[in-house]
């Protein structure tokens, strides 16, 4: 499994991209949600590390950061409520969205 050092803001940073790119696009207002949750340089760096990785290396990495970060590893539903804000920025829970979102679900839980 992928080790991750990342940051809080790091991991849901990561997150929210991966949850944002699950239809293969990041909508304006997917990008403003994510920059309201984290800062700028934080979303520039883990947006390089998030657009070289593929599905299996993204998922891999969610999995153990969320392991590792006490937070939410203790307490799952704040990053479930943020998951779900991602899904629903653009203004709808699309299918693919709506899939990835019960996949991480069922997978950090």
């Amino acid at each position: 499994m992928a080790h991750t050092n990342w940051t809080k803001q790091e991991l849901v940073a990561y997150i929210l991209l991966y949850v944002a790119h699950s239809d293969l696009k990041e909508t304006q207002q997917e990008h403003d949600y994510i920059l309201s949750r984290v800062d700028k340089e934080t979303y520039k760096h883990i947006k390089t590390e998030f657009e070289s990785d593929n599905d299996y290396q993204s998922i891999t990495k969610i999995v153990d950061a969320v392991n590792t970060e006490s937070t939410y590893s203790d307490h799952p539903d704040a990053l479930f409520a943020d998951i779900k804000l991602m899904a629903f920025a653009d203004g709808r829970m699309d299918q693919m969205e709506h899939a990835i979102y019960n996949s991480l679900k069922r997978i950090l839980s």
